[in-house]
C-alpha cells in the first residue's frame, strides 16, 4: 500500500441466465431458499437484489472485484472504502454517504454490517440505472448495467471502463467463493456482450511507455516527482489494499498524495503504469528516491487475491526491471514495503509467497498449468485422469459445482456438466466432448487478439482451438504464426470470416461450442 512522501444482445443474455439459474437448481446445487443464519451473505445479496431490482450475479460480481466478498470487519481500504461493496467517502467520492441517504440506514452501520452494506451498494447501483434511465426490461437484461456499474467504480474513461470489464469477466468466468464460516457464493459463468454505450470508445488504455506489456494510466502530476534525486537500486513489492481500477482512481485523485509506478490485477495479471520508471513515485517513503514500485491488486489478510497469475506476471516485470537498470534479484533489492527503511506497513504481508516469486524473478518456477493438453478426449462419467480434473477445475471456476476435483468423473461433475451444456445451448447429455471442451476452455472475456498478442487470453485461444479443430496448438500464450493459421482454420471450417483476428464473432462461435 503506498504512503505519501516525507513532509508532504440483451434478450438472449437474459434468458441464457435464467437457463443457467434453472440448470443449477435442477441439477441439485444449492438454492437460495435456505435459513438466513445458514447462508447469510446469499441471503444479503438475493434480498438487496429484489429490493432494488438488481440482477443478483452482478451485485455479487461487483462485490466480489472490490473485495472478494469480505468486509474487514469495518476497516477502511487505500481510499477509504469499507465492506463487502465497498462503499467509499473520500474527497471524490461519496457513495457510502449516497448509500445511507438512499436506504435510511446509518453510515456506521453501512460500514461494519454485511447485510446493511450490500443492501447499500444494492441501492447505489440502482440509483446509477435510474440516472442513465433503464426501464424495468432493461433492468433485467445484465448487459444493460455496464454503464452503472461503471458509474459505481468512481472513475471515468478508461479507468471506469477497466472497472466494469473486471466485473463483466467474473461475469462470464463465473465465481466460485467461499467466505468466512465457509459459505459459499456461486455465479454461473454466462456469455455476456455488455451494452457500453460512450465507454466503448474509452476501454483500451494506451500502451506503457516503459513496459511494452502494460497499459499506461497517468497518476495525478501531483502524486510524483518529475526526475529522480538518486539511481534506482531496488523494487518495492506492494499490496494495494483494494481493487485494481480502484487504486488506479486513486493514483489519479490529487488529494491522495500517493502513487506507485505498476498496478497488478489479481485475476488475469493485467499491469497498468502510472508514473514513468524515471520520474519519483510516492510509495515508500525514504526509499522513494531509489525504487520502482509494484502494487498488487488486494488485501494483506487475504491469500485469495495472490493467484498465480499474478505472481507470474509481477515476476516477468520485475525480472525486467531488475535487468533494465541492473538491479541485483535477490530479496536485498526486491523487497516488500515493510521491508524500507522508514515505514510502517506491513504489506505484503505473512501470505505473499516470497520463495515462489524470488523463483519466477530469476526465471525458474514454471510448471503444468493442468488444463493445457495436446488434444483433449471425451471424457464421461466413470472417465479418471488429469483431464477430468481439468474438467472439474473448469467447471469450478465458472460456477458449477462439480464437487471435489480429484480426478474422478461422478455423479456431481455429470451435473454439473449437464447444467453447464444447458446454459451454452448444448445437448445436455453429461459427456465432455469436442464441443463441450471447446464451450469449457474459452469461457471468459472476449479480448479482440490478433498476431503479436500475449498472455493468458491467448493461451486460453490456444487450448480451445486444440479441442475444436482436432489438432494440436501449443498453449504458450504467444499469439504467433502457428496460431493466426490456427484461428484462420477453424474460422474457415465455421463460415467465419478468415482473417485471423479473433473478435467477438469468433470467441461467440468457441463459447457457443462450434
Amino acid at each position: 500500500m503506498s504512503r505519501r512522501p516525507a513532509g508532504h444482445t440483451r434478450g438472449r443474455a437474459a434468458v441464457l441466465a435464467s437457463l443457467t439459474v434453472t440448470a443449477l437448481v435442477a441439477a441439485g446445487h444449492p438454492a437460495t431458499a435456505v435459513p438466513a443464519d445458514e447462508n447469510p451473505l446469499n441471503q444479503a445479496f438475493e434480498r438487496a437484489a429484489g429490493k432494488f431490482d438488481v440482477p443478483r450475479d452482478l451485485l455479487a460480481a461487483v462485490g466480489y472485484g472490490e473485495t472478494h466478498l469480505d468486509g474487514h470487519d469495518g476497516r477502511p481500504s487505500q481510499d477509504n472504502g469499507f465492506g463487502v461493496m465497498h462503499l467509499v467517502s473520500n474527497p471524490s467520492s461519496r457513495s457510502l454517504e449516497k448509500a445511507a441517504a438512499l436506504t435510511g440506514e446509518s453510515t456506521d452501520d453501512l460500514r461494519k454490517d454485511d447485510e446493511t452494506n450490500i443492501l447499500g451498494g444494492a441501492a447505489v447501483l440502482r440509483s446509477h440505472a435510474d440516472a442513465l434511465g433503464l426501464d424495468r426490461a432493461e433492468r433485467a437484461d445484465i448487459d444493460a448495467w455496464y454503464p452503472a456499474v461503471a458509474r459505481y467504480s468512481g472513475a471515468q474513461g478508461p479507468v471506469a471502463a477497466l472497472y466494469a470489464d473486471t466485473v463483466y469477466t467474473f461475469l462470464a468466468q463465473g465465481l466460485r467463493a467461499t467466505v468466512a464460516g465457509g459459505e459459499r457464493i456461486t455465479v454461473a459463468s454466462r456469455p455476456v456482450s455488455p451494452d457500453k454505450g460512450p465507454l466503448a470508445k474509452a476501454d483500451i488504455a494506451a500502451p506503457s511507455p516503459d513496459y511494452p506489456p502494460a497499459l499506461w494510466v497517468a497518476a495525478d502530476s501531483g502524486n510524483f516527482a518529475t526526475g529522480r534525486t538518486a539511481a534506482v537500486d531496488k523494487v518495492v513489492v506492494h499490496v494495494t489494499q483494494g481493487s485494481y481500477a480502484g487504486t488506479i482512481s486513486w493514483f489519479q485523485n490529487p488529494a491522495s498524495k500517493v502513487s506507485s509506478h505498476y498496478v497488478v490485477r489479481s485475476s488475469d495479471g493485467q499491469i497498468t503504469q502510472m508514473v514513468r520508471d524515471k520520474d519519483t513515485a510516492y510509495h515508500a517513503r525514504s526509499a522513494n528516491a531509489s525504487s520502482l514500485g509494484i502494487e498488487h491488486e488486494g488485501f494483506v489478510d487475504d491469500p485469495s487475491w495472490f493467484t498465480d497469475t499474478m505472481y507470474r506476471s509481477s515476476a516477468a516485470l520485475t525480472k525486467y526491471l531488475c535487468d533494465r537498470y541492473g538491479i541485483p534479484k535477490d530479496r536485498s533489492h526486491v523487497i516488500g514495503h515493510s521491508e524500507a527503511p522508514g515505514n510502517d506497513h506491513t504489506d505484503p504481508g505473512v501470505n505473499w509467497n516470497w520463495t515462489y516469486y524470488m523463483q519466477l524473478v530469476g526465471g525458474s518456477g514454471s510448471g503444468a498449468d493442468g488444463l493445457s493438453f495436446g488434444s483433449y478426449t471425451t471424457q464421461q462419467k466413470g472417465s479418471t485422469g488429469p483431464q477430468v480434473k481439468a474438467v472439474q477445475t473448469l467447471l469450478n471456476r465458472q460456477g458449477y459445482e462439480a464437487g471435489a476435483e480429484d480426478s474422478v468423473f461422478g455423479t456431481t461433475t455429470e451435473s454439473a456438466v449437464r447444467a453447464f451444456q444447458t446454459a451454452r445451448g448444448l445437448a445436455a447429455d453429461g459427456r465432455v466432448g469436442p464441443k463441450t471442451w471447446t464451450a469449457l476452455l474459452s469461457a471468459g472475456s472476449t479480448p479482440a487478439l490478433t498476431t503479436g498478442a500475449s498472455g493468458d487470453a491467448v493461451k486460453r485461444l490456444q487450448r480451445a482451438l486444440t479441442a475444436a479443430l482436432g489438432r494440436t496448438v501449443a498453449a504458450d500464450g504467444a499469439f504467433g504464426t502457428n496460431t493466426d493459421k490456427a484461428v484462420r482454420d477453424y474460422q474457415s471450417s465455421r463460415s467465419l470470416q478468415a482473417d485471423g483476428s479473433v473478435g467477438s464473432g469468433t470467441w461467440a462461435a468457441l463459447q457457443s461450442g462450434r
